[in-house]
């Protein structure tokens, strides 16, 4: 029996190897390919809406993102919930293996890879009529607004970063082990995307499926605030300008916590600021995929779901695990600029919980059906407010925000613009309106400045209105660095706040991940002292 048996092992083997040979080469007719699959409208505008999706990957706007720059911004401090990797981030004692910059790094490049397939992709797809010729141009400056969005914070926080221009299906290990770029042309590549984009994005969009896809104005703004960053005072003027003008509808929203409060921030009738958001859906138990899908679920184990853990992260009745800092609070109070008395802005009340004194928001569940309670000031000190809605319920029970991230705004492009005046050293009636006019928005409606005195002065109540303006945002880390403010500004807050100053002439930019130096030797080569 056993010698028949090997027999046939021998007859099965030469079958595998030879006589199936034929069959086995044949092609699977119903597989997907990269040459075959992006062939339609349909088909590139998935990979368009994919690449959209990695802003809710690790590392970005579905968790980590707020995290990082609050933290390092001081906007955030640890509250004692907030442990491990984290609490790292929180004290500055950070490495090239930090878990949340490793995912931002990844995530970032991850969709410029995705926006170079777009590109690659629907400039071979051969459109069937006018309608996908125009779809076709939409697409490309989509793809081309998104990857110069990712380089605009790549060479932002990391400076000479790997500048990856195509997508490339087999890449030689010259093309993998890719040197990084001179900062100057990061900077020249981001500008030809954003000029491209303006070109071909359309001003709105007809349809609300399509709400969260980036217009024109998105690449305006983005390209104005990238002259800024470079300073390029005359073109940012030029470029931030056209957002103040037709054909564009721009204007601030009358409430300012319209913001930040799901049902308000996609109708352009209570929220007309709005140029570029991260859009989020909230998770329900009957509803898309994984309410955890943001820690690490995203396309896998998470489903579709696209819901922000801020709130839950945030909010003092629920994993509590950030105060806002002290340091922010008192940003608020100060000297009213028509008589000269202390004075408390009122957008500390859509900012954060606090007491009477600070002008922080002294209640919540305004609308539960258990009615108004009062906020344990005592107990809880300064919370966040902005991103949350206790305003509707006492406690979320999970992970489920359904708040957009505000990415571009107008009153932030009001402030830029008033900001390249005053680099100029124009403090007159240019700057000051703008400044104004975010100060007078009917929610705020704070003392209007008569005069911004010198450029120093000037600089002075910019730099307060933008910290006043954009608390919580994301935006405090970023305006430091380029300011060249951070070592000086952060430690003094430090000390003042914990007694300490960690803030070291290294942090002025991240360091290079890890992993990035273990998969491209160029740059592991390139690096000096394991940091950048």
């Amino acid at each position: 029996m056993k010698k028949y048996i090997k027999y046939l092992i021998v007859v099965v083997l030469m079958i595998a190897t030879g006589g199936c040979k034929k069959s086995l080469d044949l092609e699977n007719k119903s597989a997907y390919t990269y040459d075959t699959y992006f062939t339609s409208d349909a088909a590139i505008n998935q990979a368009v809406i994919a690449s959209y999706a990695t802003l809710l990957h690790t590392g970005l706007w579905a968790r980590e993102w707020y995290y990082i720059f609050d933290l390092l911004g001081y906007d955030a401090k640890n509250d004692q919930p907030l442990q491990g990797d984290l609490l790292a981030l929180a004290q500055y004692n950070f490495a090239p293996n930090q878990p949340q910059l490793d995912a931002m790094w990844s995530s970032l490049y991850r969709l410029i890879m995705r926006s170079n397939v777009v590109i690659n992709r629907a400039q071979a797809w051969k459109p069937a009529n006018t309608a996908e010729q125009a779809d076709q141009k939409q697409y490309i400056a989509e793809a081309k607004f998104l990857r110069a969005y990712a380089y605009f914070n790549l060479v932002n926080l990391y400076g000479r970063v790997p500048l990856r221009k195509e997508y490339i299906p087999l890449p030689t290990p010259a093309e993998i082990n890719l040197p990084r770029a001179a900062v100057a042309d990061i900077w020249a590549f981001i500008e030809q995307d954003l000029k491209d984009a303006e070109t071909d994005l359309p001003v709105s969009y007809a349809a609300t499926t399509s709400f969260g896809r980036a217009t024109r104005g998105a690449a305006v703004a983005l390209l104005g605030k990238s002259y800024l960053y470079e300073k390029k005072w005359t073109d940012a003027i030029t470029e931030l300008t056209k957002l103040t003008q037709s054909p564009y509808t721009y204007a601030l929203a009358p409430v300012y916590n319209n913001l930040f409060d799901d049902p308000n921030q996609d109708s352009p009738a209570l929220n007309p600021e709005t140029i570029f958001q991260v859009m989020n859906q909230a998770w329900t138990d009957w509803g898309i995929g994984n309410q955890y899908y943001l820690f690490g679920g995203q396309e896998t184990w998470g489903g579709k779901a696209t819901h922000s853990d801020r709130a839950q992260e945030y909010g003092f009745n629920d994993w509590n695990n950030v105060f806002i800092t002290t340091t922010a609070v008192k940003a608020f109070t100060y000297t009213n600029p028509q008589t000269n008395a202390t004075y408390v802005d009122p957008r500390a009340a859509y900012t954060f919980y606090g007491n009477a004194a600070s002008g922080g928001e002294t209640q919540y569940c305004q609308q539960c059906s258990t009615g108004t309670v009062a906020f344990p000031y005592a107990t809880m000190g300064y919370k966040y407010l902005k991103y949350e809605y206790y305003n509707k319920v006492a406690t979320y029970g999970g992970p489920q925000s359904g708040i957009n991230g505000q990415v571009l705004r107008y009153a932030d492009v009001l402030l830029m613009l008033a900001e390249a005046y005053i680099q100029q050293g124009n403090t007159g009636g240019q700057p000051l309106a703008l400044i104004n006019q975010v100060r007078s928005r009917p929610s705020v409606n704070a003392p209007l400045y008569t005069s911004l005195g010198g450029q120093s002065d000037a600089m002075t109540i910019l730099m307060r209105e933008r910290q006043l303006e954009l608390t919580g945002e994301q935006s405090r880390y970023f305006d430091l660095i380029r300011w060249g403010l951070a070592k000086q500004t952060i430690n003094a807050e430090r000390q003042v706040e914990d007694g300490t100053q960690p803030f070291q002439d290294k942090n002025i930019l991240l360091p290079i991940p890890l992993s990035e130096k273990n998969a491209n030797s160029s740059v592991s080569n390139d690096i000096k002292g394991d940091w950048n």
